[in-house]
């Protein structure tokens, strides 16, 4: 097999056929990538950094393999790793002038330029810059088919230790489920009334969400709007932008209302979305985008067409998550366990609307959440790519894939991180801000958690989407607004922010 840091023997090959997600992310069309920007809190030494992924991350088969072409077929095949050519130093003027925005062209630009083929499709880029949140900034860039989103994160957190305790692996919260109580005859009638009830609801739900999938594939498409980017949005260069708000407030509300982290992240990212789409209409601009993408300019009321249908596709996981001790020991016996890409799709509408109650914009959040988790639609949607793959290959697949992705406008995530501060070989990490490109979206959104702060990264088109930062800002505020309407009204205890 493999040893001494990722060299292959002469007695062993390792090869591996692409997974149906790895070859759907291979289309040309459909050719995505994971970037995940990580802000130290030192200056970073890159002969540490390269010496800790000798140690960890090339011992993993997917971080050692090439992507092979043979004919039709595709697989992935072990090679010696040379860390010197996935880690970039490039040279920097530490006292440049405005290193944010430097920080921002650089990750744009190196998406611009394809990945070399001849080695394992990942780099990392070292800026020894300092910013307004980081003394220093990794940049990891990751070709999708290597895995999902949620593995490769998780991933390369279990490469990181706690910097309290340095032998420490990272502490990720689980998702907590109820338990089993006991019950009398009487109430298990009524519990199997209801489970019957819920199995009618959950088919339902289901068919419900494959005909509008179906629909979406063949004519459904979102209104015009100014967050929709138009054909050949993939191959534009993204801009990403972050920024950090408090997960302490968030707390805060999810307690106060009885509800989860996720129903908050997108109650107030609908308030921002709206925030920010009424003052786009305002300014005039929607309209002259509507005749741009050839649909025929309304007539300017300054406000956003009724029943406007605004939707994000949300991929899931569905492979078990792997915990980060069992991808730690994953990288020590330089095995990849179960890995790879099984994901399925949700659609999930967007409420776009300027609403007198603030709280309303959780509220119908939660709504919209708890009806998606009632259905299989992210099963069924994986199922049948699995199926179309197989029978009809790449890039059919690849163009159903992209046809739903065109005929909504944005994409959408939230992924937990570490509950304590964690360094990454010796360098303490301020931030993570993990996104992704390569899709036929002009607005990706993702939301990360790290200790006590949440941070979200917004990828954009900037023809479509040229401030960014607008957007951002907007995002802070209608977390700031929902908040404050909590407090005064009283719907929060002394201890409510606790988790």
């Amino acid at each position: 097999m493999v040893n001494n840091g990722g060299k292959a023997s002469s007695g062993d090959i390792y090869e591996e056929p692409l997974s149906p997600a790895a070859l759907l992310f291979q289309a040309p069309n459909f050719n995505c990538h994971i970037i995940a920007i990580m802000g130290c809190k030192t200056s970073i030494n890159p002969s540490v950094i390269k010496e800790g992924l000798q140690h960890t991350l090339i011992k993993h088969p997917r971080f050692s393999s090439k992507l092979v072409v043979q004919g039709r077929k595709k697989k992935w095949t072990r090679t010696t790793v040379n860390v010197e050519n996935h880690v970039i130093v490039p040279e920097l003027d530490p006292k440049m002038e405005n290193p944010d925005q430097f920080v921002e062209d650089y990750i744009s630009y190196i998406t611009t330029n394809p990945m070399d083929y001849s080695k394992p499709l990942w780099e990392v880029h070292l800026l020894n810059v300092k910013t307004s949140d980081a003394e220093a900034v990794g940049v990891f860039r990751i070709h999708h088919s290597i895995g999902d989103g949620a593995s490769l994160i998780s991933l390369l957190l279990a490469c990181t230790r706690k910097t309290s305790d340095p032998e420490a692996l990272p502490t990720i919260p689980v998702q907590k489920r109820g338990g089993s109580s006991t019950a009398t005859a009487g109430w298990f009638c009524w519990w199997l009334l209801l489970a019957i009830w819920s199995a009618i609801r959950l088919i339902w739900n289901t068919i419900a969400d494959l005909v509008t999938f179906l629909a979406t594939v063949l004519f459904l498409k979102d209104t015009e709007n100014p967050l929709k980017g138009g054909p050949g949005v993939e191959l534009v260069p993204k801009r990403f932008v972050h920024r950090t708000i408090g997960l302490d407030d968030i707390k805060l509300v999810k307690n106060a209302m009885n509800m989860t982290i996720n129903d908050v992240i997108l109650g107030l990212t609908q308030a921002a979305l709206s925030r920010y789409l009424h003052r786009r209409y305002v300014t005039g601009s929607a309209g002259d985008k509507a005749m741009q993408n050839g649909g025929a300019k309304r007539e300017s009321n300054n406000t956003p067409p009724k029943n406007l249908r605004l939707r994000a596709a949300i991929l899931v996981n569905l492979r078990p998550t792997t915990g980060i001790q069992a991808l730690a020991d994953m990288m020590a016996k330089e095995s990849k366990g179960g890995w790879g890409n099984w994901i399925g799709y949700i659609l999930l509408p967007f409420t776009i609307a300027l609403q007198n109650d603030p709280l309303d914009y959780i509220r119908v959040a939660k709504a919209t959440i708890d009806r998606r988790k009632h259905s299989l639609e992210a099963f069924c949607t994986f199922s049948t790519a699995k199926f179309v793959l197989y029978t009809f290959g790449a890039k059919v697949a690849a163009a159903i894939a992209h046809r739903v992705l065109s005929n909504t406008t944005m994409a959408f995530s939230n992924v937990v991180g570490p509950l304590e501060e964690i360094s990454f070989y010796g360098h303490p990490m301020a931030y993570l801000a993990p996104s992704v490109y390569g899709h036929p979206h002009a607005l990706t959104i993702h939301f990360q958690s790290y200790v006590n702060k949440m941070t979200f990264c917004v990828a954009v088109d900037p023809n479509v989407i040229p401030d960014p930062h607008l957007l951002c800002k907007d995002i802070e505020e209608s977390l700031k607004v929902i908040k404050d309407c909590v407090v005064e009204r009283g719907l929060i205890e002394d201890d409510a922010a606790q988790v």
